[in-house]
């Protein structure tokens, strides 16, 4: 197998443009592919908000900081990623689309070139086999966000080679996160356990056990949380926290996972957290 030197990142949001900017600050080649040139704009400022920040902080110098950038080329079609050596998705988190998706990289692509997913739940197994190199394809979610959280879950799907397997753990390291390497289940490891406490959580506050503000304060201040699982979900999104708990719900056939009522009434009422300036809290 080839050194990967090029890496193509396909959705420019929240995740995509986290996993671009960390690639890029290791030194890879990075192409971030959106068909939005809105979206990709956003993702861009995105990244260069992050590497402001650093800056002021005098984590790194501006020269750093332009480096990085440079090390970044926006493009709108998927066409542009032929000669990357790993193509990651970050799209929405839906397995039609995410399936269709791998089966047009995989036309695409060179034949050595590896493809990857970030989705935080859907079956590896079943988007590598919308392909024709079903051994070279594998999962890296990444944590949110990408540039601060040192974890990457690599999931090998049913097919996922050996020397797959290998090369995405290696690449890991060296952008200085720590893989580790977990099966192939629904909503793997972190979401299977943190999503369905977020859910226990909105559950609380459906119940009218405590206001949000409270229900917070009793995670961070009781269980030394960081951030309080209402909180935490507005950061995630609450569309994607419901897809997930969906996931965890058709994949198990436990009622345990069944989403709470008000997380799909706020979803379907457009109130998807930080993205949409309205979840739990309200955002400016």
């Amino acid at each position: 197998m080839n050194t990967i030197r090029k890496i193509g990142v396909v959705g420019a949001g929240q995740m995509g443009s986290g996993i671009a900017q960390v690639f890029a600050a290791a030194g890879y080649q990075v192409a971030l592919c959106d068909q939005s040139e809105a979206a990709l704009e956003k993702g861009l400022n995105a990244i260069k908000t992050g590497l402001d920040r650093l800056v002021r902080k005098e984590k790194i110098d501006t020269q750093r900081a332009d480096a990085i950038l440079q090390k970044i080329n926006v493009v709108t079609q998927l066409e542009s990623l032929s000669d990357c050596d790993l193509v990651i998705e970050a799209i929405i988190e839906d397995t039609a689309i995410k399936s269709d998706l791998f089966r047009q990289l995989d036309q695409i692509c060179k034949p050595e070139a590896l493809l990857a997913s970030n989705t935080s739940s859907i079956s590896i197994t079943l988007l590598a086999s919308a392909t024709q190199r079903p051994e070279q394809v594998i999962g890296m979610h990444f944590m949110n966000p990408v540039p601060v959280m040192n974890l990457v879950e690599v999931i090998r799907a049913a097919q996922t080679s050996d020397s797959t397997h290998t090369a995405i753990m290696a690449l890991t390291n060296s952008i200085g996160k720590t893989p580790q390497t977990v099966a192939d289940s629904s909503g793997f490891v972190a979401n299977r356990i943190l999503i369905p406490m977020i859910n226990e959580a909105i559950f609380c506050c459906y119940e009218n056990l405590a206001s949000a503000e409270a229900i917070d304060s009793v995670m961070t201040l009781g269980t030394n949380q960081p951030m309080g699982p209402l909180a935490l979900a507005d950061l995630i999104g609450l569309d994607t926290c419901l897809s997930i708990m969906q996931v965890l719900y058709d994949g198990f056939n436990d009622p345990k996972y069944r989403p709470c009522p008000l997380l799909k009434q706020m979803v379907d009422a457009g109130y998807l957290g930080r993205k949409s300036r309205r979840g739990f809290y309200h955002y400016n």
